[in-house]
């Protein structure tokens, strides 16, 4: 078998160049996610800009069922922690919302104002927020960075209080950045400013995972080749760790549609997140 290196580790964890009218996501989403809020009324309950912490983006939005709720669902997004807000993402609330869940999804402080190891502490008190309005179990998703962030709430130092680990029922990494070591060879690490002590203690492939916990790692089958091995790292680690671990392809989704799915009450990634 040849041997291969990579070459460009900028162009490794690229994406935007890589997806066909790879521009003109973000524009989709704040408008799915704009029409979402605006049509909400009719089946949900929101609860919108919700501070969990003094700093500006330390707010989050929260949808509920009109029937109490059987959980809650808390999606963070992505954007290598450097981009975006809850507001381009209100749409993902749907698929969850349709089978009685409550979904929370926020905003967070973010790079080069805020380190990574910040932005992980910071995210577990949107969940120590969010939880503390709702009883039931606890089910984790995030895209991207926002993968990174729920697979760290279930590391053996998650920031999470003992209460909150032991409610959370099933993390689903959608993309996630597992190992951040690469990251240090990026020009993107100019603004995240990651080093490698902090690089390894914040890589969920490098901790051991909470006992009893369960995760499913989700990646687009057109991907980038990193998301996809990253996904398939934290998998094949954890599951010789003794964590519940699945490994998911979505086949032909892309970075930038893999968290479609998180719309359709009918789909796999929904069934996978929320349970049968």
């Amino acid at each position: 078998m040849a041997l291969s290196a990579i070459t460009s580790w900028d162009d490794a964890y690229a994406n935007t160049i890589h997806i066909p009218g790879g521009e003109s996501y973000p524009a989709k989403w704040s408008a799915r996610a704009r029409a979402f809020r605006d049509g909400i009324a009719a089946t949900a309950l929101a609860e919108l800009d919700l501070r969990y912490g003094e700093a500006e983006r330390e707010r989050l939005d929260l949808f509920r069922p009109v029937s109490a709720a059987k959980g809650l669902a808390v999606f963070a997004h992505g954007g290598y922690w450097m981009s975006f807000d809850k507001s381009s993402w209100s749409h993902l609330a749907a698929g969850a919302l349709a089978h009685g869940w409550a979904v929370c999804l926020p905003s967070y402080p973010l790079a080069p104002q805020a380190r990574v190891a910040t932005i992980t502490r910071r995210f577990a008190a949107v969940v120590e927020l969010a939880a503390s309005r709702l009883s039931g179990p606890l089910r984790l998703a995030g895209h991207s960075a926002g993968g990174h962030l729920v697979a760290r709430m279930i590391c053996d130092d998650s920031p999470l209080s003992d209460d909150l680990r032991g409610r959370i029922a099933h993390v689903v990494s959608i993309s996630g950045l597992h190992d951040l070591r690469p990251l240090l060879r990026t020009r993107m690490n100019v603004a995240l400013g990651l080093d490698r002590t902090e690089a390894q203690r914040e890589s969920a492939a490098l901790r051991e995972p909470l006992p009893g916990c369960s995760i499913t790692c989700w990646v687009g089958g057109a991907e980038r080749p990193e998301f996809i091995r990253q996904s398939k790292l934290l998998a094949n680690i954890w599951t010789g760790l003794g964590a519940a671990t699945e490994f998911a392809i979505a086949e032909g989704r892309h970075h930038f549609d893999v968290i479609d799915d998180l719309i359709n009450p009918q789909s796999r990634l929904i069934t996978t997140w929320l349970g049968k």
